[in-house]
This record gives structure tokens, sequence and C-alpha cells, in this order.
């Protein structure tokens, strides 16, 4: 999808050729005296439309305008949430195989989130997946023109939109995927074609690489599999050698049967949405090479299978791993903090500014937090909070979660240093204690997104998120 940034008054919006026109009109609208802004100014005096966000009134070429539809949809304060309702219902009114150019016109100017927030709405409800269809149909909206009032103090904010549109649908893209094709070599493919791009590296390794790094929490959840691990180390390289880099760990569990301790049929198809978090570094990078900020940045992503074949782990066996850490197994289902501990442990050689991990770890933090917020715990306040704000700003929401001492009681085990897994409370918790546990020697945060990676039922799809959270972040640290 191409978007475009224009100064465009109503006047000027009307005389636009294209398939749809959609006219945001907050409820501080003040109209002028074209032909748009009378129309507009009508609509809501009688009644019409509703000035309540995501209310719209439709026409099919209507008088004096070169649109071929025009939406008047009702944005209430214009918020960034308030955009993203209005956008989602306007676009799914006028998204046909027809609608190849889209013009947005704002009727006020909106503030940076808002406009952040909207292009992001944009992209998302034009969004579909095509990859394994036998008759993939090109992308509705191919353009979208946005009007401002006034463009030049919103282009920097209107860039780094546009670049996370980019890293949101590669994201979605591979987390979508079946998982036959998205096996773990067909996701290092993948990091190796975001190297094409200046200043990003990509090094894959092996079973025989990662054996000789003693990776071998990370090597038991893949021996169950036919389909051979893969540790993929992406670098990205915007400033000097000597800056210290924020590393990024996605969990690539491109399927996740449970193992052994095997998951229900139901929804189980479901599991290949477990390497989201992979795929939300993939999606970092992509955006990475669109903004080309002044930082480093490092991504690693231990990817494999989690399947029961006759060689997979058991519960109660206990492993070692890079750390030199021994780990008793008790559920094999709790396999995506395995390769997770050994990804923390390879991250020390960077000697890091931070390390985030990003996982759909734990069934707990869809139950705490649903699908609005992804669970954010970190070892250090100041990263926490810078978190935290991103997630605001880029309106991919986290909450922070408690990493009490107390909660790490459960996985005490009489045979290994410790157990995988805890009881059933507080398991977001637990999980993410164990984790820290690895991530000792430099600032950590662990967002766990099982409940906002993707969505099930009619909806059913990946969200992309949260790298719009973790660009806004990394764009945040470089200045």
């Amino acid at each position: 999808m191409n978007f475009e940034l224009k100064t465009l008054d109503f006047a000027l919006a009307a005389k636009e050729k294209c398939d749809a026109l959609i006219v945001l009109l907050p409820v501080s609208f003040k109209p002028a005296r074209d032909v748009l802004s009378v129309l507009a100014s009508q609509a809501l005096k009688t009644g019409d439309l509703e000035a309540k966000a995501g209310k719209l009134l439709q026409s099919y070429r209507p008088a004096g305008m070169a649109c071929s539809r025009l939406v008047l949809v009702s944005v209430g304060s214009a918020t960034a949430r308030d955009l993203r309702q209005a956008l989602s219902a306007a676009i799914g009114a006028v998204k046909t195989d027809k609608l190849k150019k889209l013009v947005v016109c704002f009727a006020a100017m909106p503030s940076a989130d808002a406009l952040h927030g909207a292009v992001l709405a944009i992209a998302e409800a034009s969004y579909s997946y095509t990859t394994t269809k036998s008759k993939p149909e090109p992308r509705a909206v191919q353009r979208v023109l946005v009007g401002l009032p006034e463009v030049s103090g919103l282009k920097p904010i209107f860039k780094q939109a546009v670049a996370a549109v980019a890293g949101v649908e590669y994201a979605k893209e591979w987390a979508n995927r079946p998982a036959n094709h998205a096996t773990p070599t067909l996701v290092a493919g993948a990091a190796r074609a975001l190297a094409k791009f200046s200043g990003i590296q990509c090094e894959v390794l092996g079973p025989k690489e990662v054996a000789r790094l003693a990776m071998g929490s990370f090597m038991a959840v893949a021996q169950g599999s036919a389909e051979p691990l893969r540790f993929i180390v992406l670098r990205y390289t915007g400033a000097a050698k000597t800056q210290a880099p924020t590393v990024l760990i996605g969990k690539g569990i491109t399927f996740d049967s449970g193992g052994i301790s095997i998951k229900p049929a139901p929804e189980m198809d479901e599991m290949k949405f477990d390497m989201s978090g992979a795929a939300s570094v993939l999606g970092v990078f992509r955006a990475l090479a669109e903004l080309k900020p002044a930082i480093n940045v490092v991504g690693l992503i231990p990817a494999c299978e989690n399947l029961p074949d006759g060689r997979a782990i058991k519960p109660g066996d206990v492993v070692t791993s890079m750390s030199g850490q021994t780990i008793e197994i008790l559920n094999t289902d709790a396999e995506g903090r395995l390769v997770l501990c050994d990804a923390l442990t390879y991250a020390e050689r960077f000697k890091p500014r931070a390390v985030v991990d990003i996982a759909t770890l734990t069934g707990a933090c869809v139950i705490a937090l649903g699908g609005v917020r992804s669970g954010l715990f970190a070892s250090d306040d100041g990263l926490a909070a810078a978190l935290q704000a991103a997630g605001e700003a880029a309106c991919d929401l986290c909450w922070r979660m408690p990493l009490d001492e107390d909660y790490a009681e459960g996985l005490k085990t009489s045979f290994a240093d410790v157990a995988n897994v805890a009881g059933r409370a507080g398991g977001s918790i637990t999980a993410a204690k164990f984790l820290q546990r690895f991530a000792a020697k430099f600032p950590w945060a662990h967002l766990d997104i099982a409940g906002t990676a993707w969505k099930s039922g009619t909806a059913k799809g990946a969200t992309g998120r949260p790298v719009a959270l973790l660009l806004q972040y990394l764009l945040t640290s470089a200045k």
C-alpha cells in the first residue's frame, strides 16, 4: 500500500478524483462555504449524521465532487481511539475490489498520536491475507492520500507511521502463514530477505552451531520435530559500533502442539501463531529498514517446532541450558521459556543497553489482561516506563505486572536448579520469574503477547502487535 501526505482543505478534497473520499469530522468542526463543508454541516445539523465517533453517512457520486463515493464520518474528540473506530467503520463500508485509490481528509489538524493511529487504522481495515489462497486477489486499496489542513509539522510522524505499517504487515504475513509455510527454515529465509536493506545483516545458525553453543534447553524443545531448528541473528547498525545495542528476542515456535503434554484439539490450528514474537522482531527490522534511525538493534529468534515425536522431551526430563543452569521440564507445553532462556544468555555477548523478549508465553496472561493490553514485566523501572509510554503513544498498549521474588517459590524443585512451571496461580508471573533468572546481566523486559498477538473467531488472524510499540520505544531511545 502506498501512502501519501498532502495539504488538503475541503475545497481541494472535493476535486480529488478517487474511488472513495472519507471525511473525518470532529465535534469541533467549523464549516466553510465550499460544497463539501456545506454538505457536512447540513448532515450534522439535521441529525442524518450523528456527532459520535464511528457514525457515518454515505453518498454515491455526490454533485460537485470528483469522488465516486463519499463517506462523512464523525470522529468525536479525534483521539487516536476515536479515529481507529471511525476509520474501521468507514473503510468497512466502502471496501470492495474496485477501491483502488482512497482519500482520507481531516477536517482539523490531528495530534501526532492521532495521525499515527489513523494511518495504522487505515492499513488494518484494508489488510487481507492471500499467500496460501489458490487465486489471491490483489489488495483492494493500493493508494491512500491523507489530507491535512497543514502537513509540515507532521511529516516525521507520518513517515514513522508508514514505516510501522510496513513492519506490522510483515509481522502479520509470517504469523498468519500456516506452519508448513512458515517452518524454522522459511522464517530464517524471511530474516535473510531483510538483509537486502542497507544497515541490516543476518546470520542463521543451524543444529550443529547451536550444539556448539551448548543451548541444551532450546535443542531439547526442537528434538521432537523433523524440522531442523534455526537460531536467527539480525543486526541493524545505524550508529557507531561502540554504541550498545538494544536486543529484541522473539519466541519462534512455528507450531506448538504442546509436545508430550499435548494440547486439546479444538483451536490447535491457532498454534501457528506461537511464533508471533518472532514475527514482531522481523516486523521491527522491516520498519527500521525504512526509517534508518541512528541506533543499533539486535534481533534474536530461536525458531523450532514443539511436537510429540518419539524423541521428544518428556515431563520429568532435566536439561542443561546455555547458562549452565539445569531445568526440570514438568510440562512440555511450557516450551517458550525453554527456548527464550538460551537466547537471553546468548544476548549477553552484545553487552546490550537493554533486552526485551516478546512471546506468546502464557494463557494466564490472556485471563489477566484479555486482548487489550500485552503483559509487561521488567527488572528495570526506567525500561518499564519507557515501554509503557511507547505503547500509549503508538496505541499498542501494555500493562506492567509484578515480579515479586515470592512468585519464584513455585519454581523450586529437588531435581534441578529450577522447574519450568509452577502452579496455576499467577502463571504469567511465574513464567516471567523463570526468564528473569537468565537476564541478570542487563536491563530486561518481557512482553507476554498471548492475548494480543492474534484474534480468534470470524476475525481470526495476526494483529502485528507489538511492532508499533517496539518501534516507538526504539525511536524514542534514539533521541
